[in-house]
């Protein structure tokens, strides 16, 4: 083993380097101005005990922390696998949040019954629509299938703030800079998923999921200032 893979996959330097990730997060939050739009209805449900649904882009995950109020309820975000994956979640696991492991070796049946047995439980379920993978901004069916499934409902999210760091990944994730200026986003997505929707019907209720995605994110960069 190469001594670049054994730092790589030392327990130690992923530690670290997840707390340097956490550290930052909360920095940059708390030495920056937020605003918070549309949360009434997503903390109203979850006031009353009901888990939800919470989707939003991949580029944008990394402010998830503070996209669900973790006082009104618990929640389990999929991340991938991969070691990237891996420390994305623990770095979410620091500010409270449950984690699933995506894998290409998991059936998607077996992760819906993971899924809903964590929403029979209370717990809501967060997911990267486009994740882990990509392509960006080309939402999954998934949600759909666990709002059918569970009947529970679903909310989009997104952050966006003035000045930003821009990661050179797939996504080109985003992190917002100290001292800047920030906006925070929920919107219910109210479309009925049919228990046996056609392919069709997926298909167009996909489209509509992503269109919401897309709509609000435009919407937090407009009022973070963005172009």
């Amino acid at each position: 083993m190469s001594l670049r893979k054994k730092i790589a996959d030392s327990a130690w330097f992923n530690a670290a380097i997840e707390g340097v990730f956490a550290a930052y997060i909360r920095f940059a939050y708390r030495t920056s101005r937020w605003e918070r739009q549309g949360f009434g209805a997503m903390d109203e449900v979850l006031a009353e005990g009901e888990p939800v649904i919470v989707a939003l882009w991949h580029q944008r995950l990394m402010m998830a922390p503070y996209l669900f109020n973790l006082d009104l309820g618990k929640i389990c975000s999929l991340t991938s696998a991969a070691r990237a994956g891996r420390m994305a979640g623990q770095v979410q696991a620091r500010f409270g949040f449950a984690t699933i492991a995506m894998s290409s070796h998991m059936r998607h049946v077996t992760l819906s019954r993971e899924v809903l047995g964590r929403m029979r439980d209370g717990w809501s379920i967060g997911i990267a629509t486009d994740g882990p993978r990509g392509p960006a901004r080309i939402a999954s069916t998934v949600p759909l299938v666990w709002a059918r499934t569970s009947g529970k409902r679903v909310f989009v999210v997104a952050f966006s703030a003035r000045r930003v760091v821009a990661f050179p990944t797939w996504d080109k994730m985003w992190l917002p800079a100290p001292f800047t200026r920030g906006v925070l986003m929920c919107r219910e997505w109210q479309e009925d998923v049919p228990r046996r929707p056609t392919e069709e019907e997926t298909e167009a209720l996909r489209q509509k999921l992503e269109l919401a995605l897309d709509a609000i994110t435009d919407a937090a960069d407009l009022a973070a200032g963005r172009s």
